[in-house]
C-alpha cells in the first residue's frame, strides 16, 4: 500500500487522477475545476452522523451531477422509530459549491421550509444547522449541534482508482471520533447531546464517478473505559491494491488495517454482522437494532441506500500489539449502490 506522508495533487498535469494511497491527513490537494470529465460525473458528498445511545441524526448533501439532495434522517433506538426527509435537486451540476478543502468552507442548502447548514470553524470544530418546519408529518426538526476534534486527530484518507475507467477516482476523508454537544428540538421534544455520551462521525467524498458502483461501510465511536475508540471500515468497487480504508482510532490516533470482512446475513440484515481482518487484529461483533433502505433516482441516476444501527463490540489489537476490548459502541453499517 502507498502510504502518502507530504503534500501532493490529487490530479495530474491534464486534470486526470494521480497520487493513490492512503494517509493520516488530508494531504492531497483537489480542485475540481481542474477535473478532466464531465461535470456531469463529478460528484462530491459532505455527510455527518451524530448519535448517542438514545438518538441518531444522519445528514448528508450530495452532488452527483446528474442528481443531488439534500437529506435528514432522525432514528430513535428507545423507541425504535425513524423519520426522514430528502429534498431531490435535479441537475446540480457542482452549484451545490461544495469545498475542494475537507478542512475549510461551509455548505449551506436553503429551500422553501428545508434549511441545512454545515458550516467549518477554525481550529477544526463543525457546526451542523438544521430548521425543517415540517420534517416528518407537520412534525419540525430545529436545533444546532458543535462537533469537536480530538487534540491532532488523525482520518482515514484514501484516494483510489477504478481498474477501467481512466478518469474516475474516489478521495475521501473519514474522521469517527468527534464529541457532539447541543440540542435538536423534534415534535415537542428536546434531543440532548452531551460531552463523553454522544459523537459524531465525519464522511467527505470528491472525485468522478464510476458508472456503477457497490460499497460496504460501517463506523462507530464511543468509550473503553477512559479512552475514546472509533473505527471506519468498508471496501467497494475501486482499486483498493494502492490502500484500503480501514482503520481504528484511539483518542484520535490512526491504527491502520489491511482487508476487513464484513460476514452479513444477506436474508436478514438485523442478525448479527461479523468483522474479521486479514491479520487477525480485529474481532468485532455488530448487534443491529433498526434498519433503513432509501432510494433517490432523477432519470437513469440510481442512488440507494441500506443502512442498519446499533452497537459494537469487540477487540482491537493495536499498531504497538497491546489490545483494547470494547463494548457496545453505537454506530452504524450500510451498503450503497449506485448506477449512472
Amino acid at each position: 500500500m502507498a502510504f502518502i506522508e507530504t503534500e501532493v495533487s490529487a490530479l495530474n498535469e491534464y486534470g486526470y487522477p494521480c497520487n493513490f494511497g492512503w494517509a493520516k491527513k488530508p494531504l492531497l490537494q483537489y480542485n475540481h475545476a481542474l477535473v478532466e470529465a464531465p461535470g456531469r460525473k463529478i460528484y462530491g458528498s459532505d455527510r455527518y452522523i451524530i448519535f448517542s445511545s438514545q438518538h441518531l441524526i444522519h445528514t448528508e448533501i450530495f452532488d452527483g451531477g446528474i442528481m443531488g439532495f439534500a437529506a435528514v434522517t432522525l432514528v430513535s433506538f428507545r423507541n425504535k422509530t425513524r423519520s426522514s426527509l430528502s429534498v431531490i435537486n435535479p441537475l446540480p451540476l457542482g452549484s451545490f459549491d461544495l469545498p475542494d478543502s475537507s478542512e475549510s468552507g461551509s455548505i449551506k442548502i436553503q429551500r422553501s421550509r428545508f434549511a441545512l447548514d454545515f458550516v467549518a470553524m477554525a481550529g477544526g470544530a463543525r457546526i451542523l444547522k438544521a430548521d425543517i418546519p415540517k420534517f416528518s408529518h407537520n412534525r419540525g426538526l430545529r436545533g444546532a449541534i458543535v462537533l469537536t476534534p480530538p487534540d491532532d486527530g488523525e482520518s482515514i484518507v484514501t484516494n483510489l482508482p477504478w481498474r477501467e475507467e481512466k478518469s474516475a477516482f474516489q478521495y475521501t476523508r473519514r474522521s469517527p471520533w468527534y464529541i457532539a454537544e447541543g440540542v435538536m428540538q423534534f415534535a415537542g421534544q428536546e434531543l440532548v447531546f452531551t460531552k463523553g455520551n454522544a459523537w459524531g462521525i465525519f464522511d467527505w467524498n470528491r472525485g468522478v464517478r464510476p458508472r456503477r458502483d457497490v460499497r460496504f461501510w460501517a463506523a462507530g465511536s464511543g468509550l473503553a473505559g477512559e479512552r475514546q475508540v472509533s473505527f471506519s471500515v468498508g471496501y467497494g468497487s475501486a482499486d483498493n491494491s494502492y490502500a484500503t480504508e480501514n482503520a481504528f482510532f484511539v483518542d484520535g490516533k490512526l491504527h491502520k488495517l489491511d482487508q476487513v470482512t464484513f460476514q452479513i446475513n444477506p436474508s436478514y440484515w438485523l442478525d448479527k454482522w461479523n468483522f474479521t481482518s486479514n491479520d487477525g487484529r480485529l474481532k468485532m461483533e455488530f448487534s443491529p437494532v433498526m434498519e433503513r433502505s432509501v432510494r433517490h433516482q432523477f432519470l437513469f441516476h440510481t442512488h440507494r441506500r441500506r443502512q442498519v444501527f446499533g452497537s459494537f463490540s469487540g477487540t482491537i489489537a493495536l499498531d504497538d500489539g497491546k489490545e483494547i476490548t470494547f463494548q457496545n459502541i453505537t454506530g452504524m453499517g450500510e451498503r450503497k449502490k449506485t448506477r449512472f
